[in-house]
């Protein structure tokens, strides 16, 4: 299969050439920059020395492919979907512009009006572990935002099995490493600024929290904190909890949920320091840590969810979108398992 990857400079489109290149299906044909044209590839991703021989390309110089991987900024995709959707068959857009299916709260959330409206009810969310069927026969797909699809995960079995009060809706916290920023952020991720902090950057309205409302089908009120990290995400959750819900009742939702998952790993051990879900030994990994806490004598639940946020919570979980979508084995090209101590 003849890929194409655009916004091939940046963190998440470096991820995507790592992963494709390495991909047993696919070939890599074009890695379109608007910054770089022209030069190397692994002049700018030095992971990937030895490992392609691939330059940079612009837009203009993109011919038919299978596949085409939009890893741009926000807000870019929507005018430009029409040109790249005539060059491949298969659209991944790992942008927030297709994440959301009401113009409306689109508007509300990124704070200008959507220029492609007709699209929002074409794209199909990037979510296998929900959307796994649809999937299957998708020519546009969006991929759900990296707090976004930590949030969801950690929920989704509580929510499937009728287990909290939706109608209460969720508290979120979640944090993220630097990276989540892109590699051409502004003055708040230089290291004088960042290094030490613990920056809460969006108290309210972030807007991921309307990507797991929309999933889950309840309110969702999220804080976002820039922790001093690289990469990762944590979303920790505070549902209500129905009346006469246990242990055992919880223990089997997320048993059940993810018993046939290949990415969805549930972390709740008595011991150990890593006994609930923790970035810091995902990274590098298209695997989302899921676990939880309850307090028995108040019943308060604490969810967790935990993924590497340019893998599983990006380029990764595209690629596996894309194996769904081929019919080849979910886990083709994603099996590193992370790497301890780190």
């Amino acid at each position: 299969m003849r890929v194409v990857v655009v916004g091939a400079a940046g963190y998440i489109g470096g991820e995507l050439l790592r992963l494709l290149i390495g991909h047993p299906e696919v070939e890599v044909v074009g890695a379109v920059s608007s910054r770089f044209p022209g030069k190397r590839v692994d002049g700018v991703h030095p992971n990937l020395r030895a490992a392609t021989d691939l330059l940079f390309c612009s837009a203009d110089e993109v011919d038919e492919c299978d596949a085409v991987f939009l890893a741009l900024p926000h807000r870019a995709v929507m005018t430009q979907i029409e040109y790249w959707s005539q060059r491949a068959k298969l659209v991944f857009d790992l942008t927030g512009d297709f994440r959301l299916d009401d113009a409306d709260v689109f508007e509300r959330y990124y704070g200008t009006e959507h220029q492609a409206p007709h699209l929002l009810d074409a794209f199909v969310p990037g979510l296998p572990e929900l959307h796994r069927e649809r999937l299957r026969g998708a020519d546009l797909i969006s991929v759900p935002g990296c707090m976004a699809m930590a949030g969801v995960l950690a929920l989704l079995p509580l929510v499937m099995h009728d287990l909290i009060d939706t109608e209460a809706g969720v508290q979120l916290d979640a944090r993220t490493g630097s990276s989540g920023s892109g590699s051409t952020a502004g003055p708040a991720n230089l290291h004088a600024e960042r290094s030490g902090a613990m920056r809460v950057f969006a108290p309210t309205s972030h807007r991921h929290e309307a990507e797991i409302s929309q999933h889950l089908g309840m309110p969702v009120s999220m804080t976002a904190t820039g922790v001093e990290a690289v990469r990762g995400v944590q979303s920790i959750g505070h549902p209500t909890l129905r009346p006469g819900v246990g242990k055992a009742a919880i223990r089997r939702a997320y048993r059940e949920q993810y018993a046939e998952e290949p990415f969805v790993r549930v972390v709740a051990h008595q011991r150990g320091i890593f006994r609930y879900p923790d970035p810091k030994i995902l990274l590098g990994t298209n695997f989302c840590d899921v676990g939880y806490a309850l307090d028995e004598d108040t019943g308060r639940l604490t969810t967790i969810g935990a993924l590497d946020n340019l893998v599983k919570g990006g380029a990764g979980n595209a690629v596996q979108c894309l194996n769904i979508r081929m019919g080849w084995p979910e886990t083709f090209g994603l099996t590193f398992p992370g790497l301890h101590p780190l």
